[in-house]
């Protein structure tokens, strides 16, 4: 199942300079509530070799449907745990679709964690990028401008190569950060 060509032209942006602060796009038209499922859609492969973004887009071409995600709140896994909801404790690579809802327009900071690569794109920009095997660490704090409460389409390519996993996703409410709850985030099947 040919489920992301996305994902090849995610690798093609340049990282953006995390000083910036992007202004993201809101999904439009604005999915139906109706529907909308809770959570985020997630195909994945199981490469033998994976240690680039560029391994895990290839790899994606063959992607099957996993069980779609509760938020992004995986925290570093023990030796042994499945990375995600996927089969698989090593060597494992994600493409992750949906939506994330912003209830108010402003300026927010945006932290992905993640261990090992990821990249990801909410609204049209690029607000992570770590592209090598690392422990569970942030990509930078990111700041968005955004115009208008609502929906704003998420992508993103993930891949965990061998020990612990984790993906964590922060943004500050109130002006402290903190998880960015499951609520927030939607798909539609």
């Amino acid at each position: 199942m040919k489920t992301l060509s996305f994902a090849a032209l995610l690798l093609t942006f340049a990282s953006p300079a995390l000083a910036d602060v992007l202004t993201l796009a809101p999904a439009d038209p604005q999915p139906d509530a109706g529907s909308l499922t809770s959570g985020l859609a997630v195909s994945y492969a199981y490469p033998g070799k994976i240690r680039t973004l560029a391994d895990a887009a290839a790899a994606l071409e063959d992607a099957k449907a996993g069980p779609a995600l509760p938020g992004l709140s995986y925290l570093d896994t023990e030796e042994g745990e499945l990375t995600m909801t996927s089969t698989s404790q090593n060597k494992v690579a994600a493409a992750i679709t949906g939506y994330i809802r912003f209830e108010a327009p402003g300026t927010y900071a945006l932290d992905v964690w993640s261990n090992d690569g990821i990249v990801m794109r909410i609204g049209g920009q690029q607000v992570a990028l770590y592209d090598e095997v690392h422990a569970c660490e942030s990509a930078g704090v990111q700041e968005v401008e955004v115009p208008q409460a609502g929906w704003y389409a998420l992508e993103a390519t993930y891949f965990q190569r061998k020990g612990t996993a984790c993906l964590l996703m922060d943004w500050n409410v109130g002006g402290e950060m903190g998880p960015v709850p499951d609520e927030a985030f939607a798909f539609t099947q």
